[in-house]
């Protein structure tokens, strides 16, 4: 056998490993896929491939079909658990993708329709922990050259030896992105148990803004976030913050950006926390209390 034909032997198997464990959603004018989480019945698939519905319907690779209850999604990361009754459902080999690598070929896996399919491509980048625009944090960022093919949203990245490295989805930007093991692990217990991720929320919006430079050595940085607006009796009005305040942290947290913020409050709900400002020259502190949304 020529080198060539091993290669082609070994991603075959690759595929046939992986793809084992991914399924299809049916029931939309548009494929989606969706990724066997465990053997206890829980799968995990992209949050916009459901439609806002409660339940679907699950194809797998072993011919079966069975209904799937939507335990819970975090718009913020695309994410969404499904639930069926079923204990022997065939589960991909997870690890997690701190090995990954500038260069390292990879499998794009999805199931639109009824077998299991693949796209070869590699590792274009990878990157430490991100914001999504939706206010979800990833532990990783992975980029693979190519675009997401219709169908596979849901579907899951795999090495070259079939292990799943995390699920694929369109949600997350243009040409797609993938929610890596290490978010999946964080996100799906609580998803399944609560069926949202809990996000505390002040009620104001805030806009970049720089510390007066006479300010700079008392407030230890050098930007924050202005308060441009306040919901009315919102947590962060009734806590005292007023307009003009400057933001500088959260609990000891700096936030410069609108998305610090956003990262800073995720699951702080009803929480008290201590905010550190600058207003009218002079920096001080304000303690309140988080909203939930």
């Amino acid at each position: 056998m020529s080198v060539l034909e091993q290669v082609s032997e070994s991603m075959a198997e690759a595929v046939a490993r992986g793809g084992a464990g991914v399924a299809r959603i049916e029931g939309r004018c548009s494929a989606a896929s969706a990724v066997v989480f465990g053997g206890d019945g829980l799968l995990v698939t992209a949050a916009h491939a459901l439609d806002g519905r409660e339940s679907v319907t699950v194809a797998f690779g072993d011919g079966r079909t069975l209904e799937a209850k939507v335990l819970g999604h975090d718009r913020g990361t695309d994410l969404a658990v499904l639930k069926v009754e079923a204990t022997d459902l065939v589960a991909s080999e997870w690890t997690d993708t701190g090995a990954v690598k500038v260069g390292h070929l990879v499998l794009t896996l999805g199931r639109p329709g009824r077998s299991a399919r693949a796209t070869l491509g590699m590792v274009s980048a990878v990157g430490e922990a991100y914001r999504t625009m939706a206010g979800g944090t990833i532990d990783r960022y992975i980029e693979v050259d190519g675009s997401l093919p219709r169908g596979f949203s849901g579907g899951a990245l795999a090495d070259t030896a079939g292990r799943l490295l995390g699920m694929n989805t369109a949600g997350l930007g243009r040409g797609g992105g993938t929610i890596p093991t290490e978010t999946l692990r964080r996100m799906v217990s609580e998803l399944a148990a609560n069926g949202t991720v809990g996000r505390g929320y002040l009620g104001v919006e805030v806009v970049p803004g720089r510390v007066a430079e006479s300010l700079v050595e008392a407030a230890g940085q050098r930007r924050g976030l202005l308060v441009a607006a306040l919901e009315p009796q919102g947590p962060a009005e009734s806590g005292g913050l007023l307009l003009g305040d400057l933001l500088l942290a959260v609990d000891g947290q700096r936030v410069e950006r609108p998305g610090d913020l956003v990262a800073v409050l995720r699951g702080r709900v009803r929480a008290t926390i201590s905010l550190r400002i600058i207003r009218a020259g002079e920096a001080r502190e304000v303690a309140l209390v988080t909203g939930a949304r």
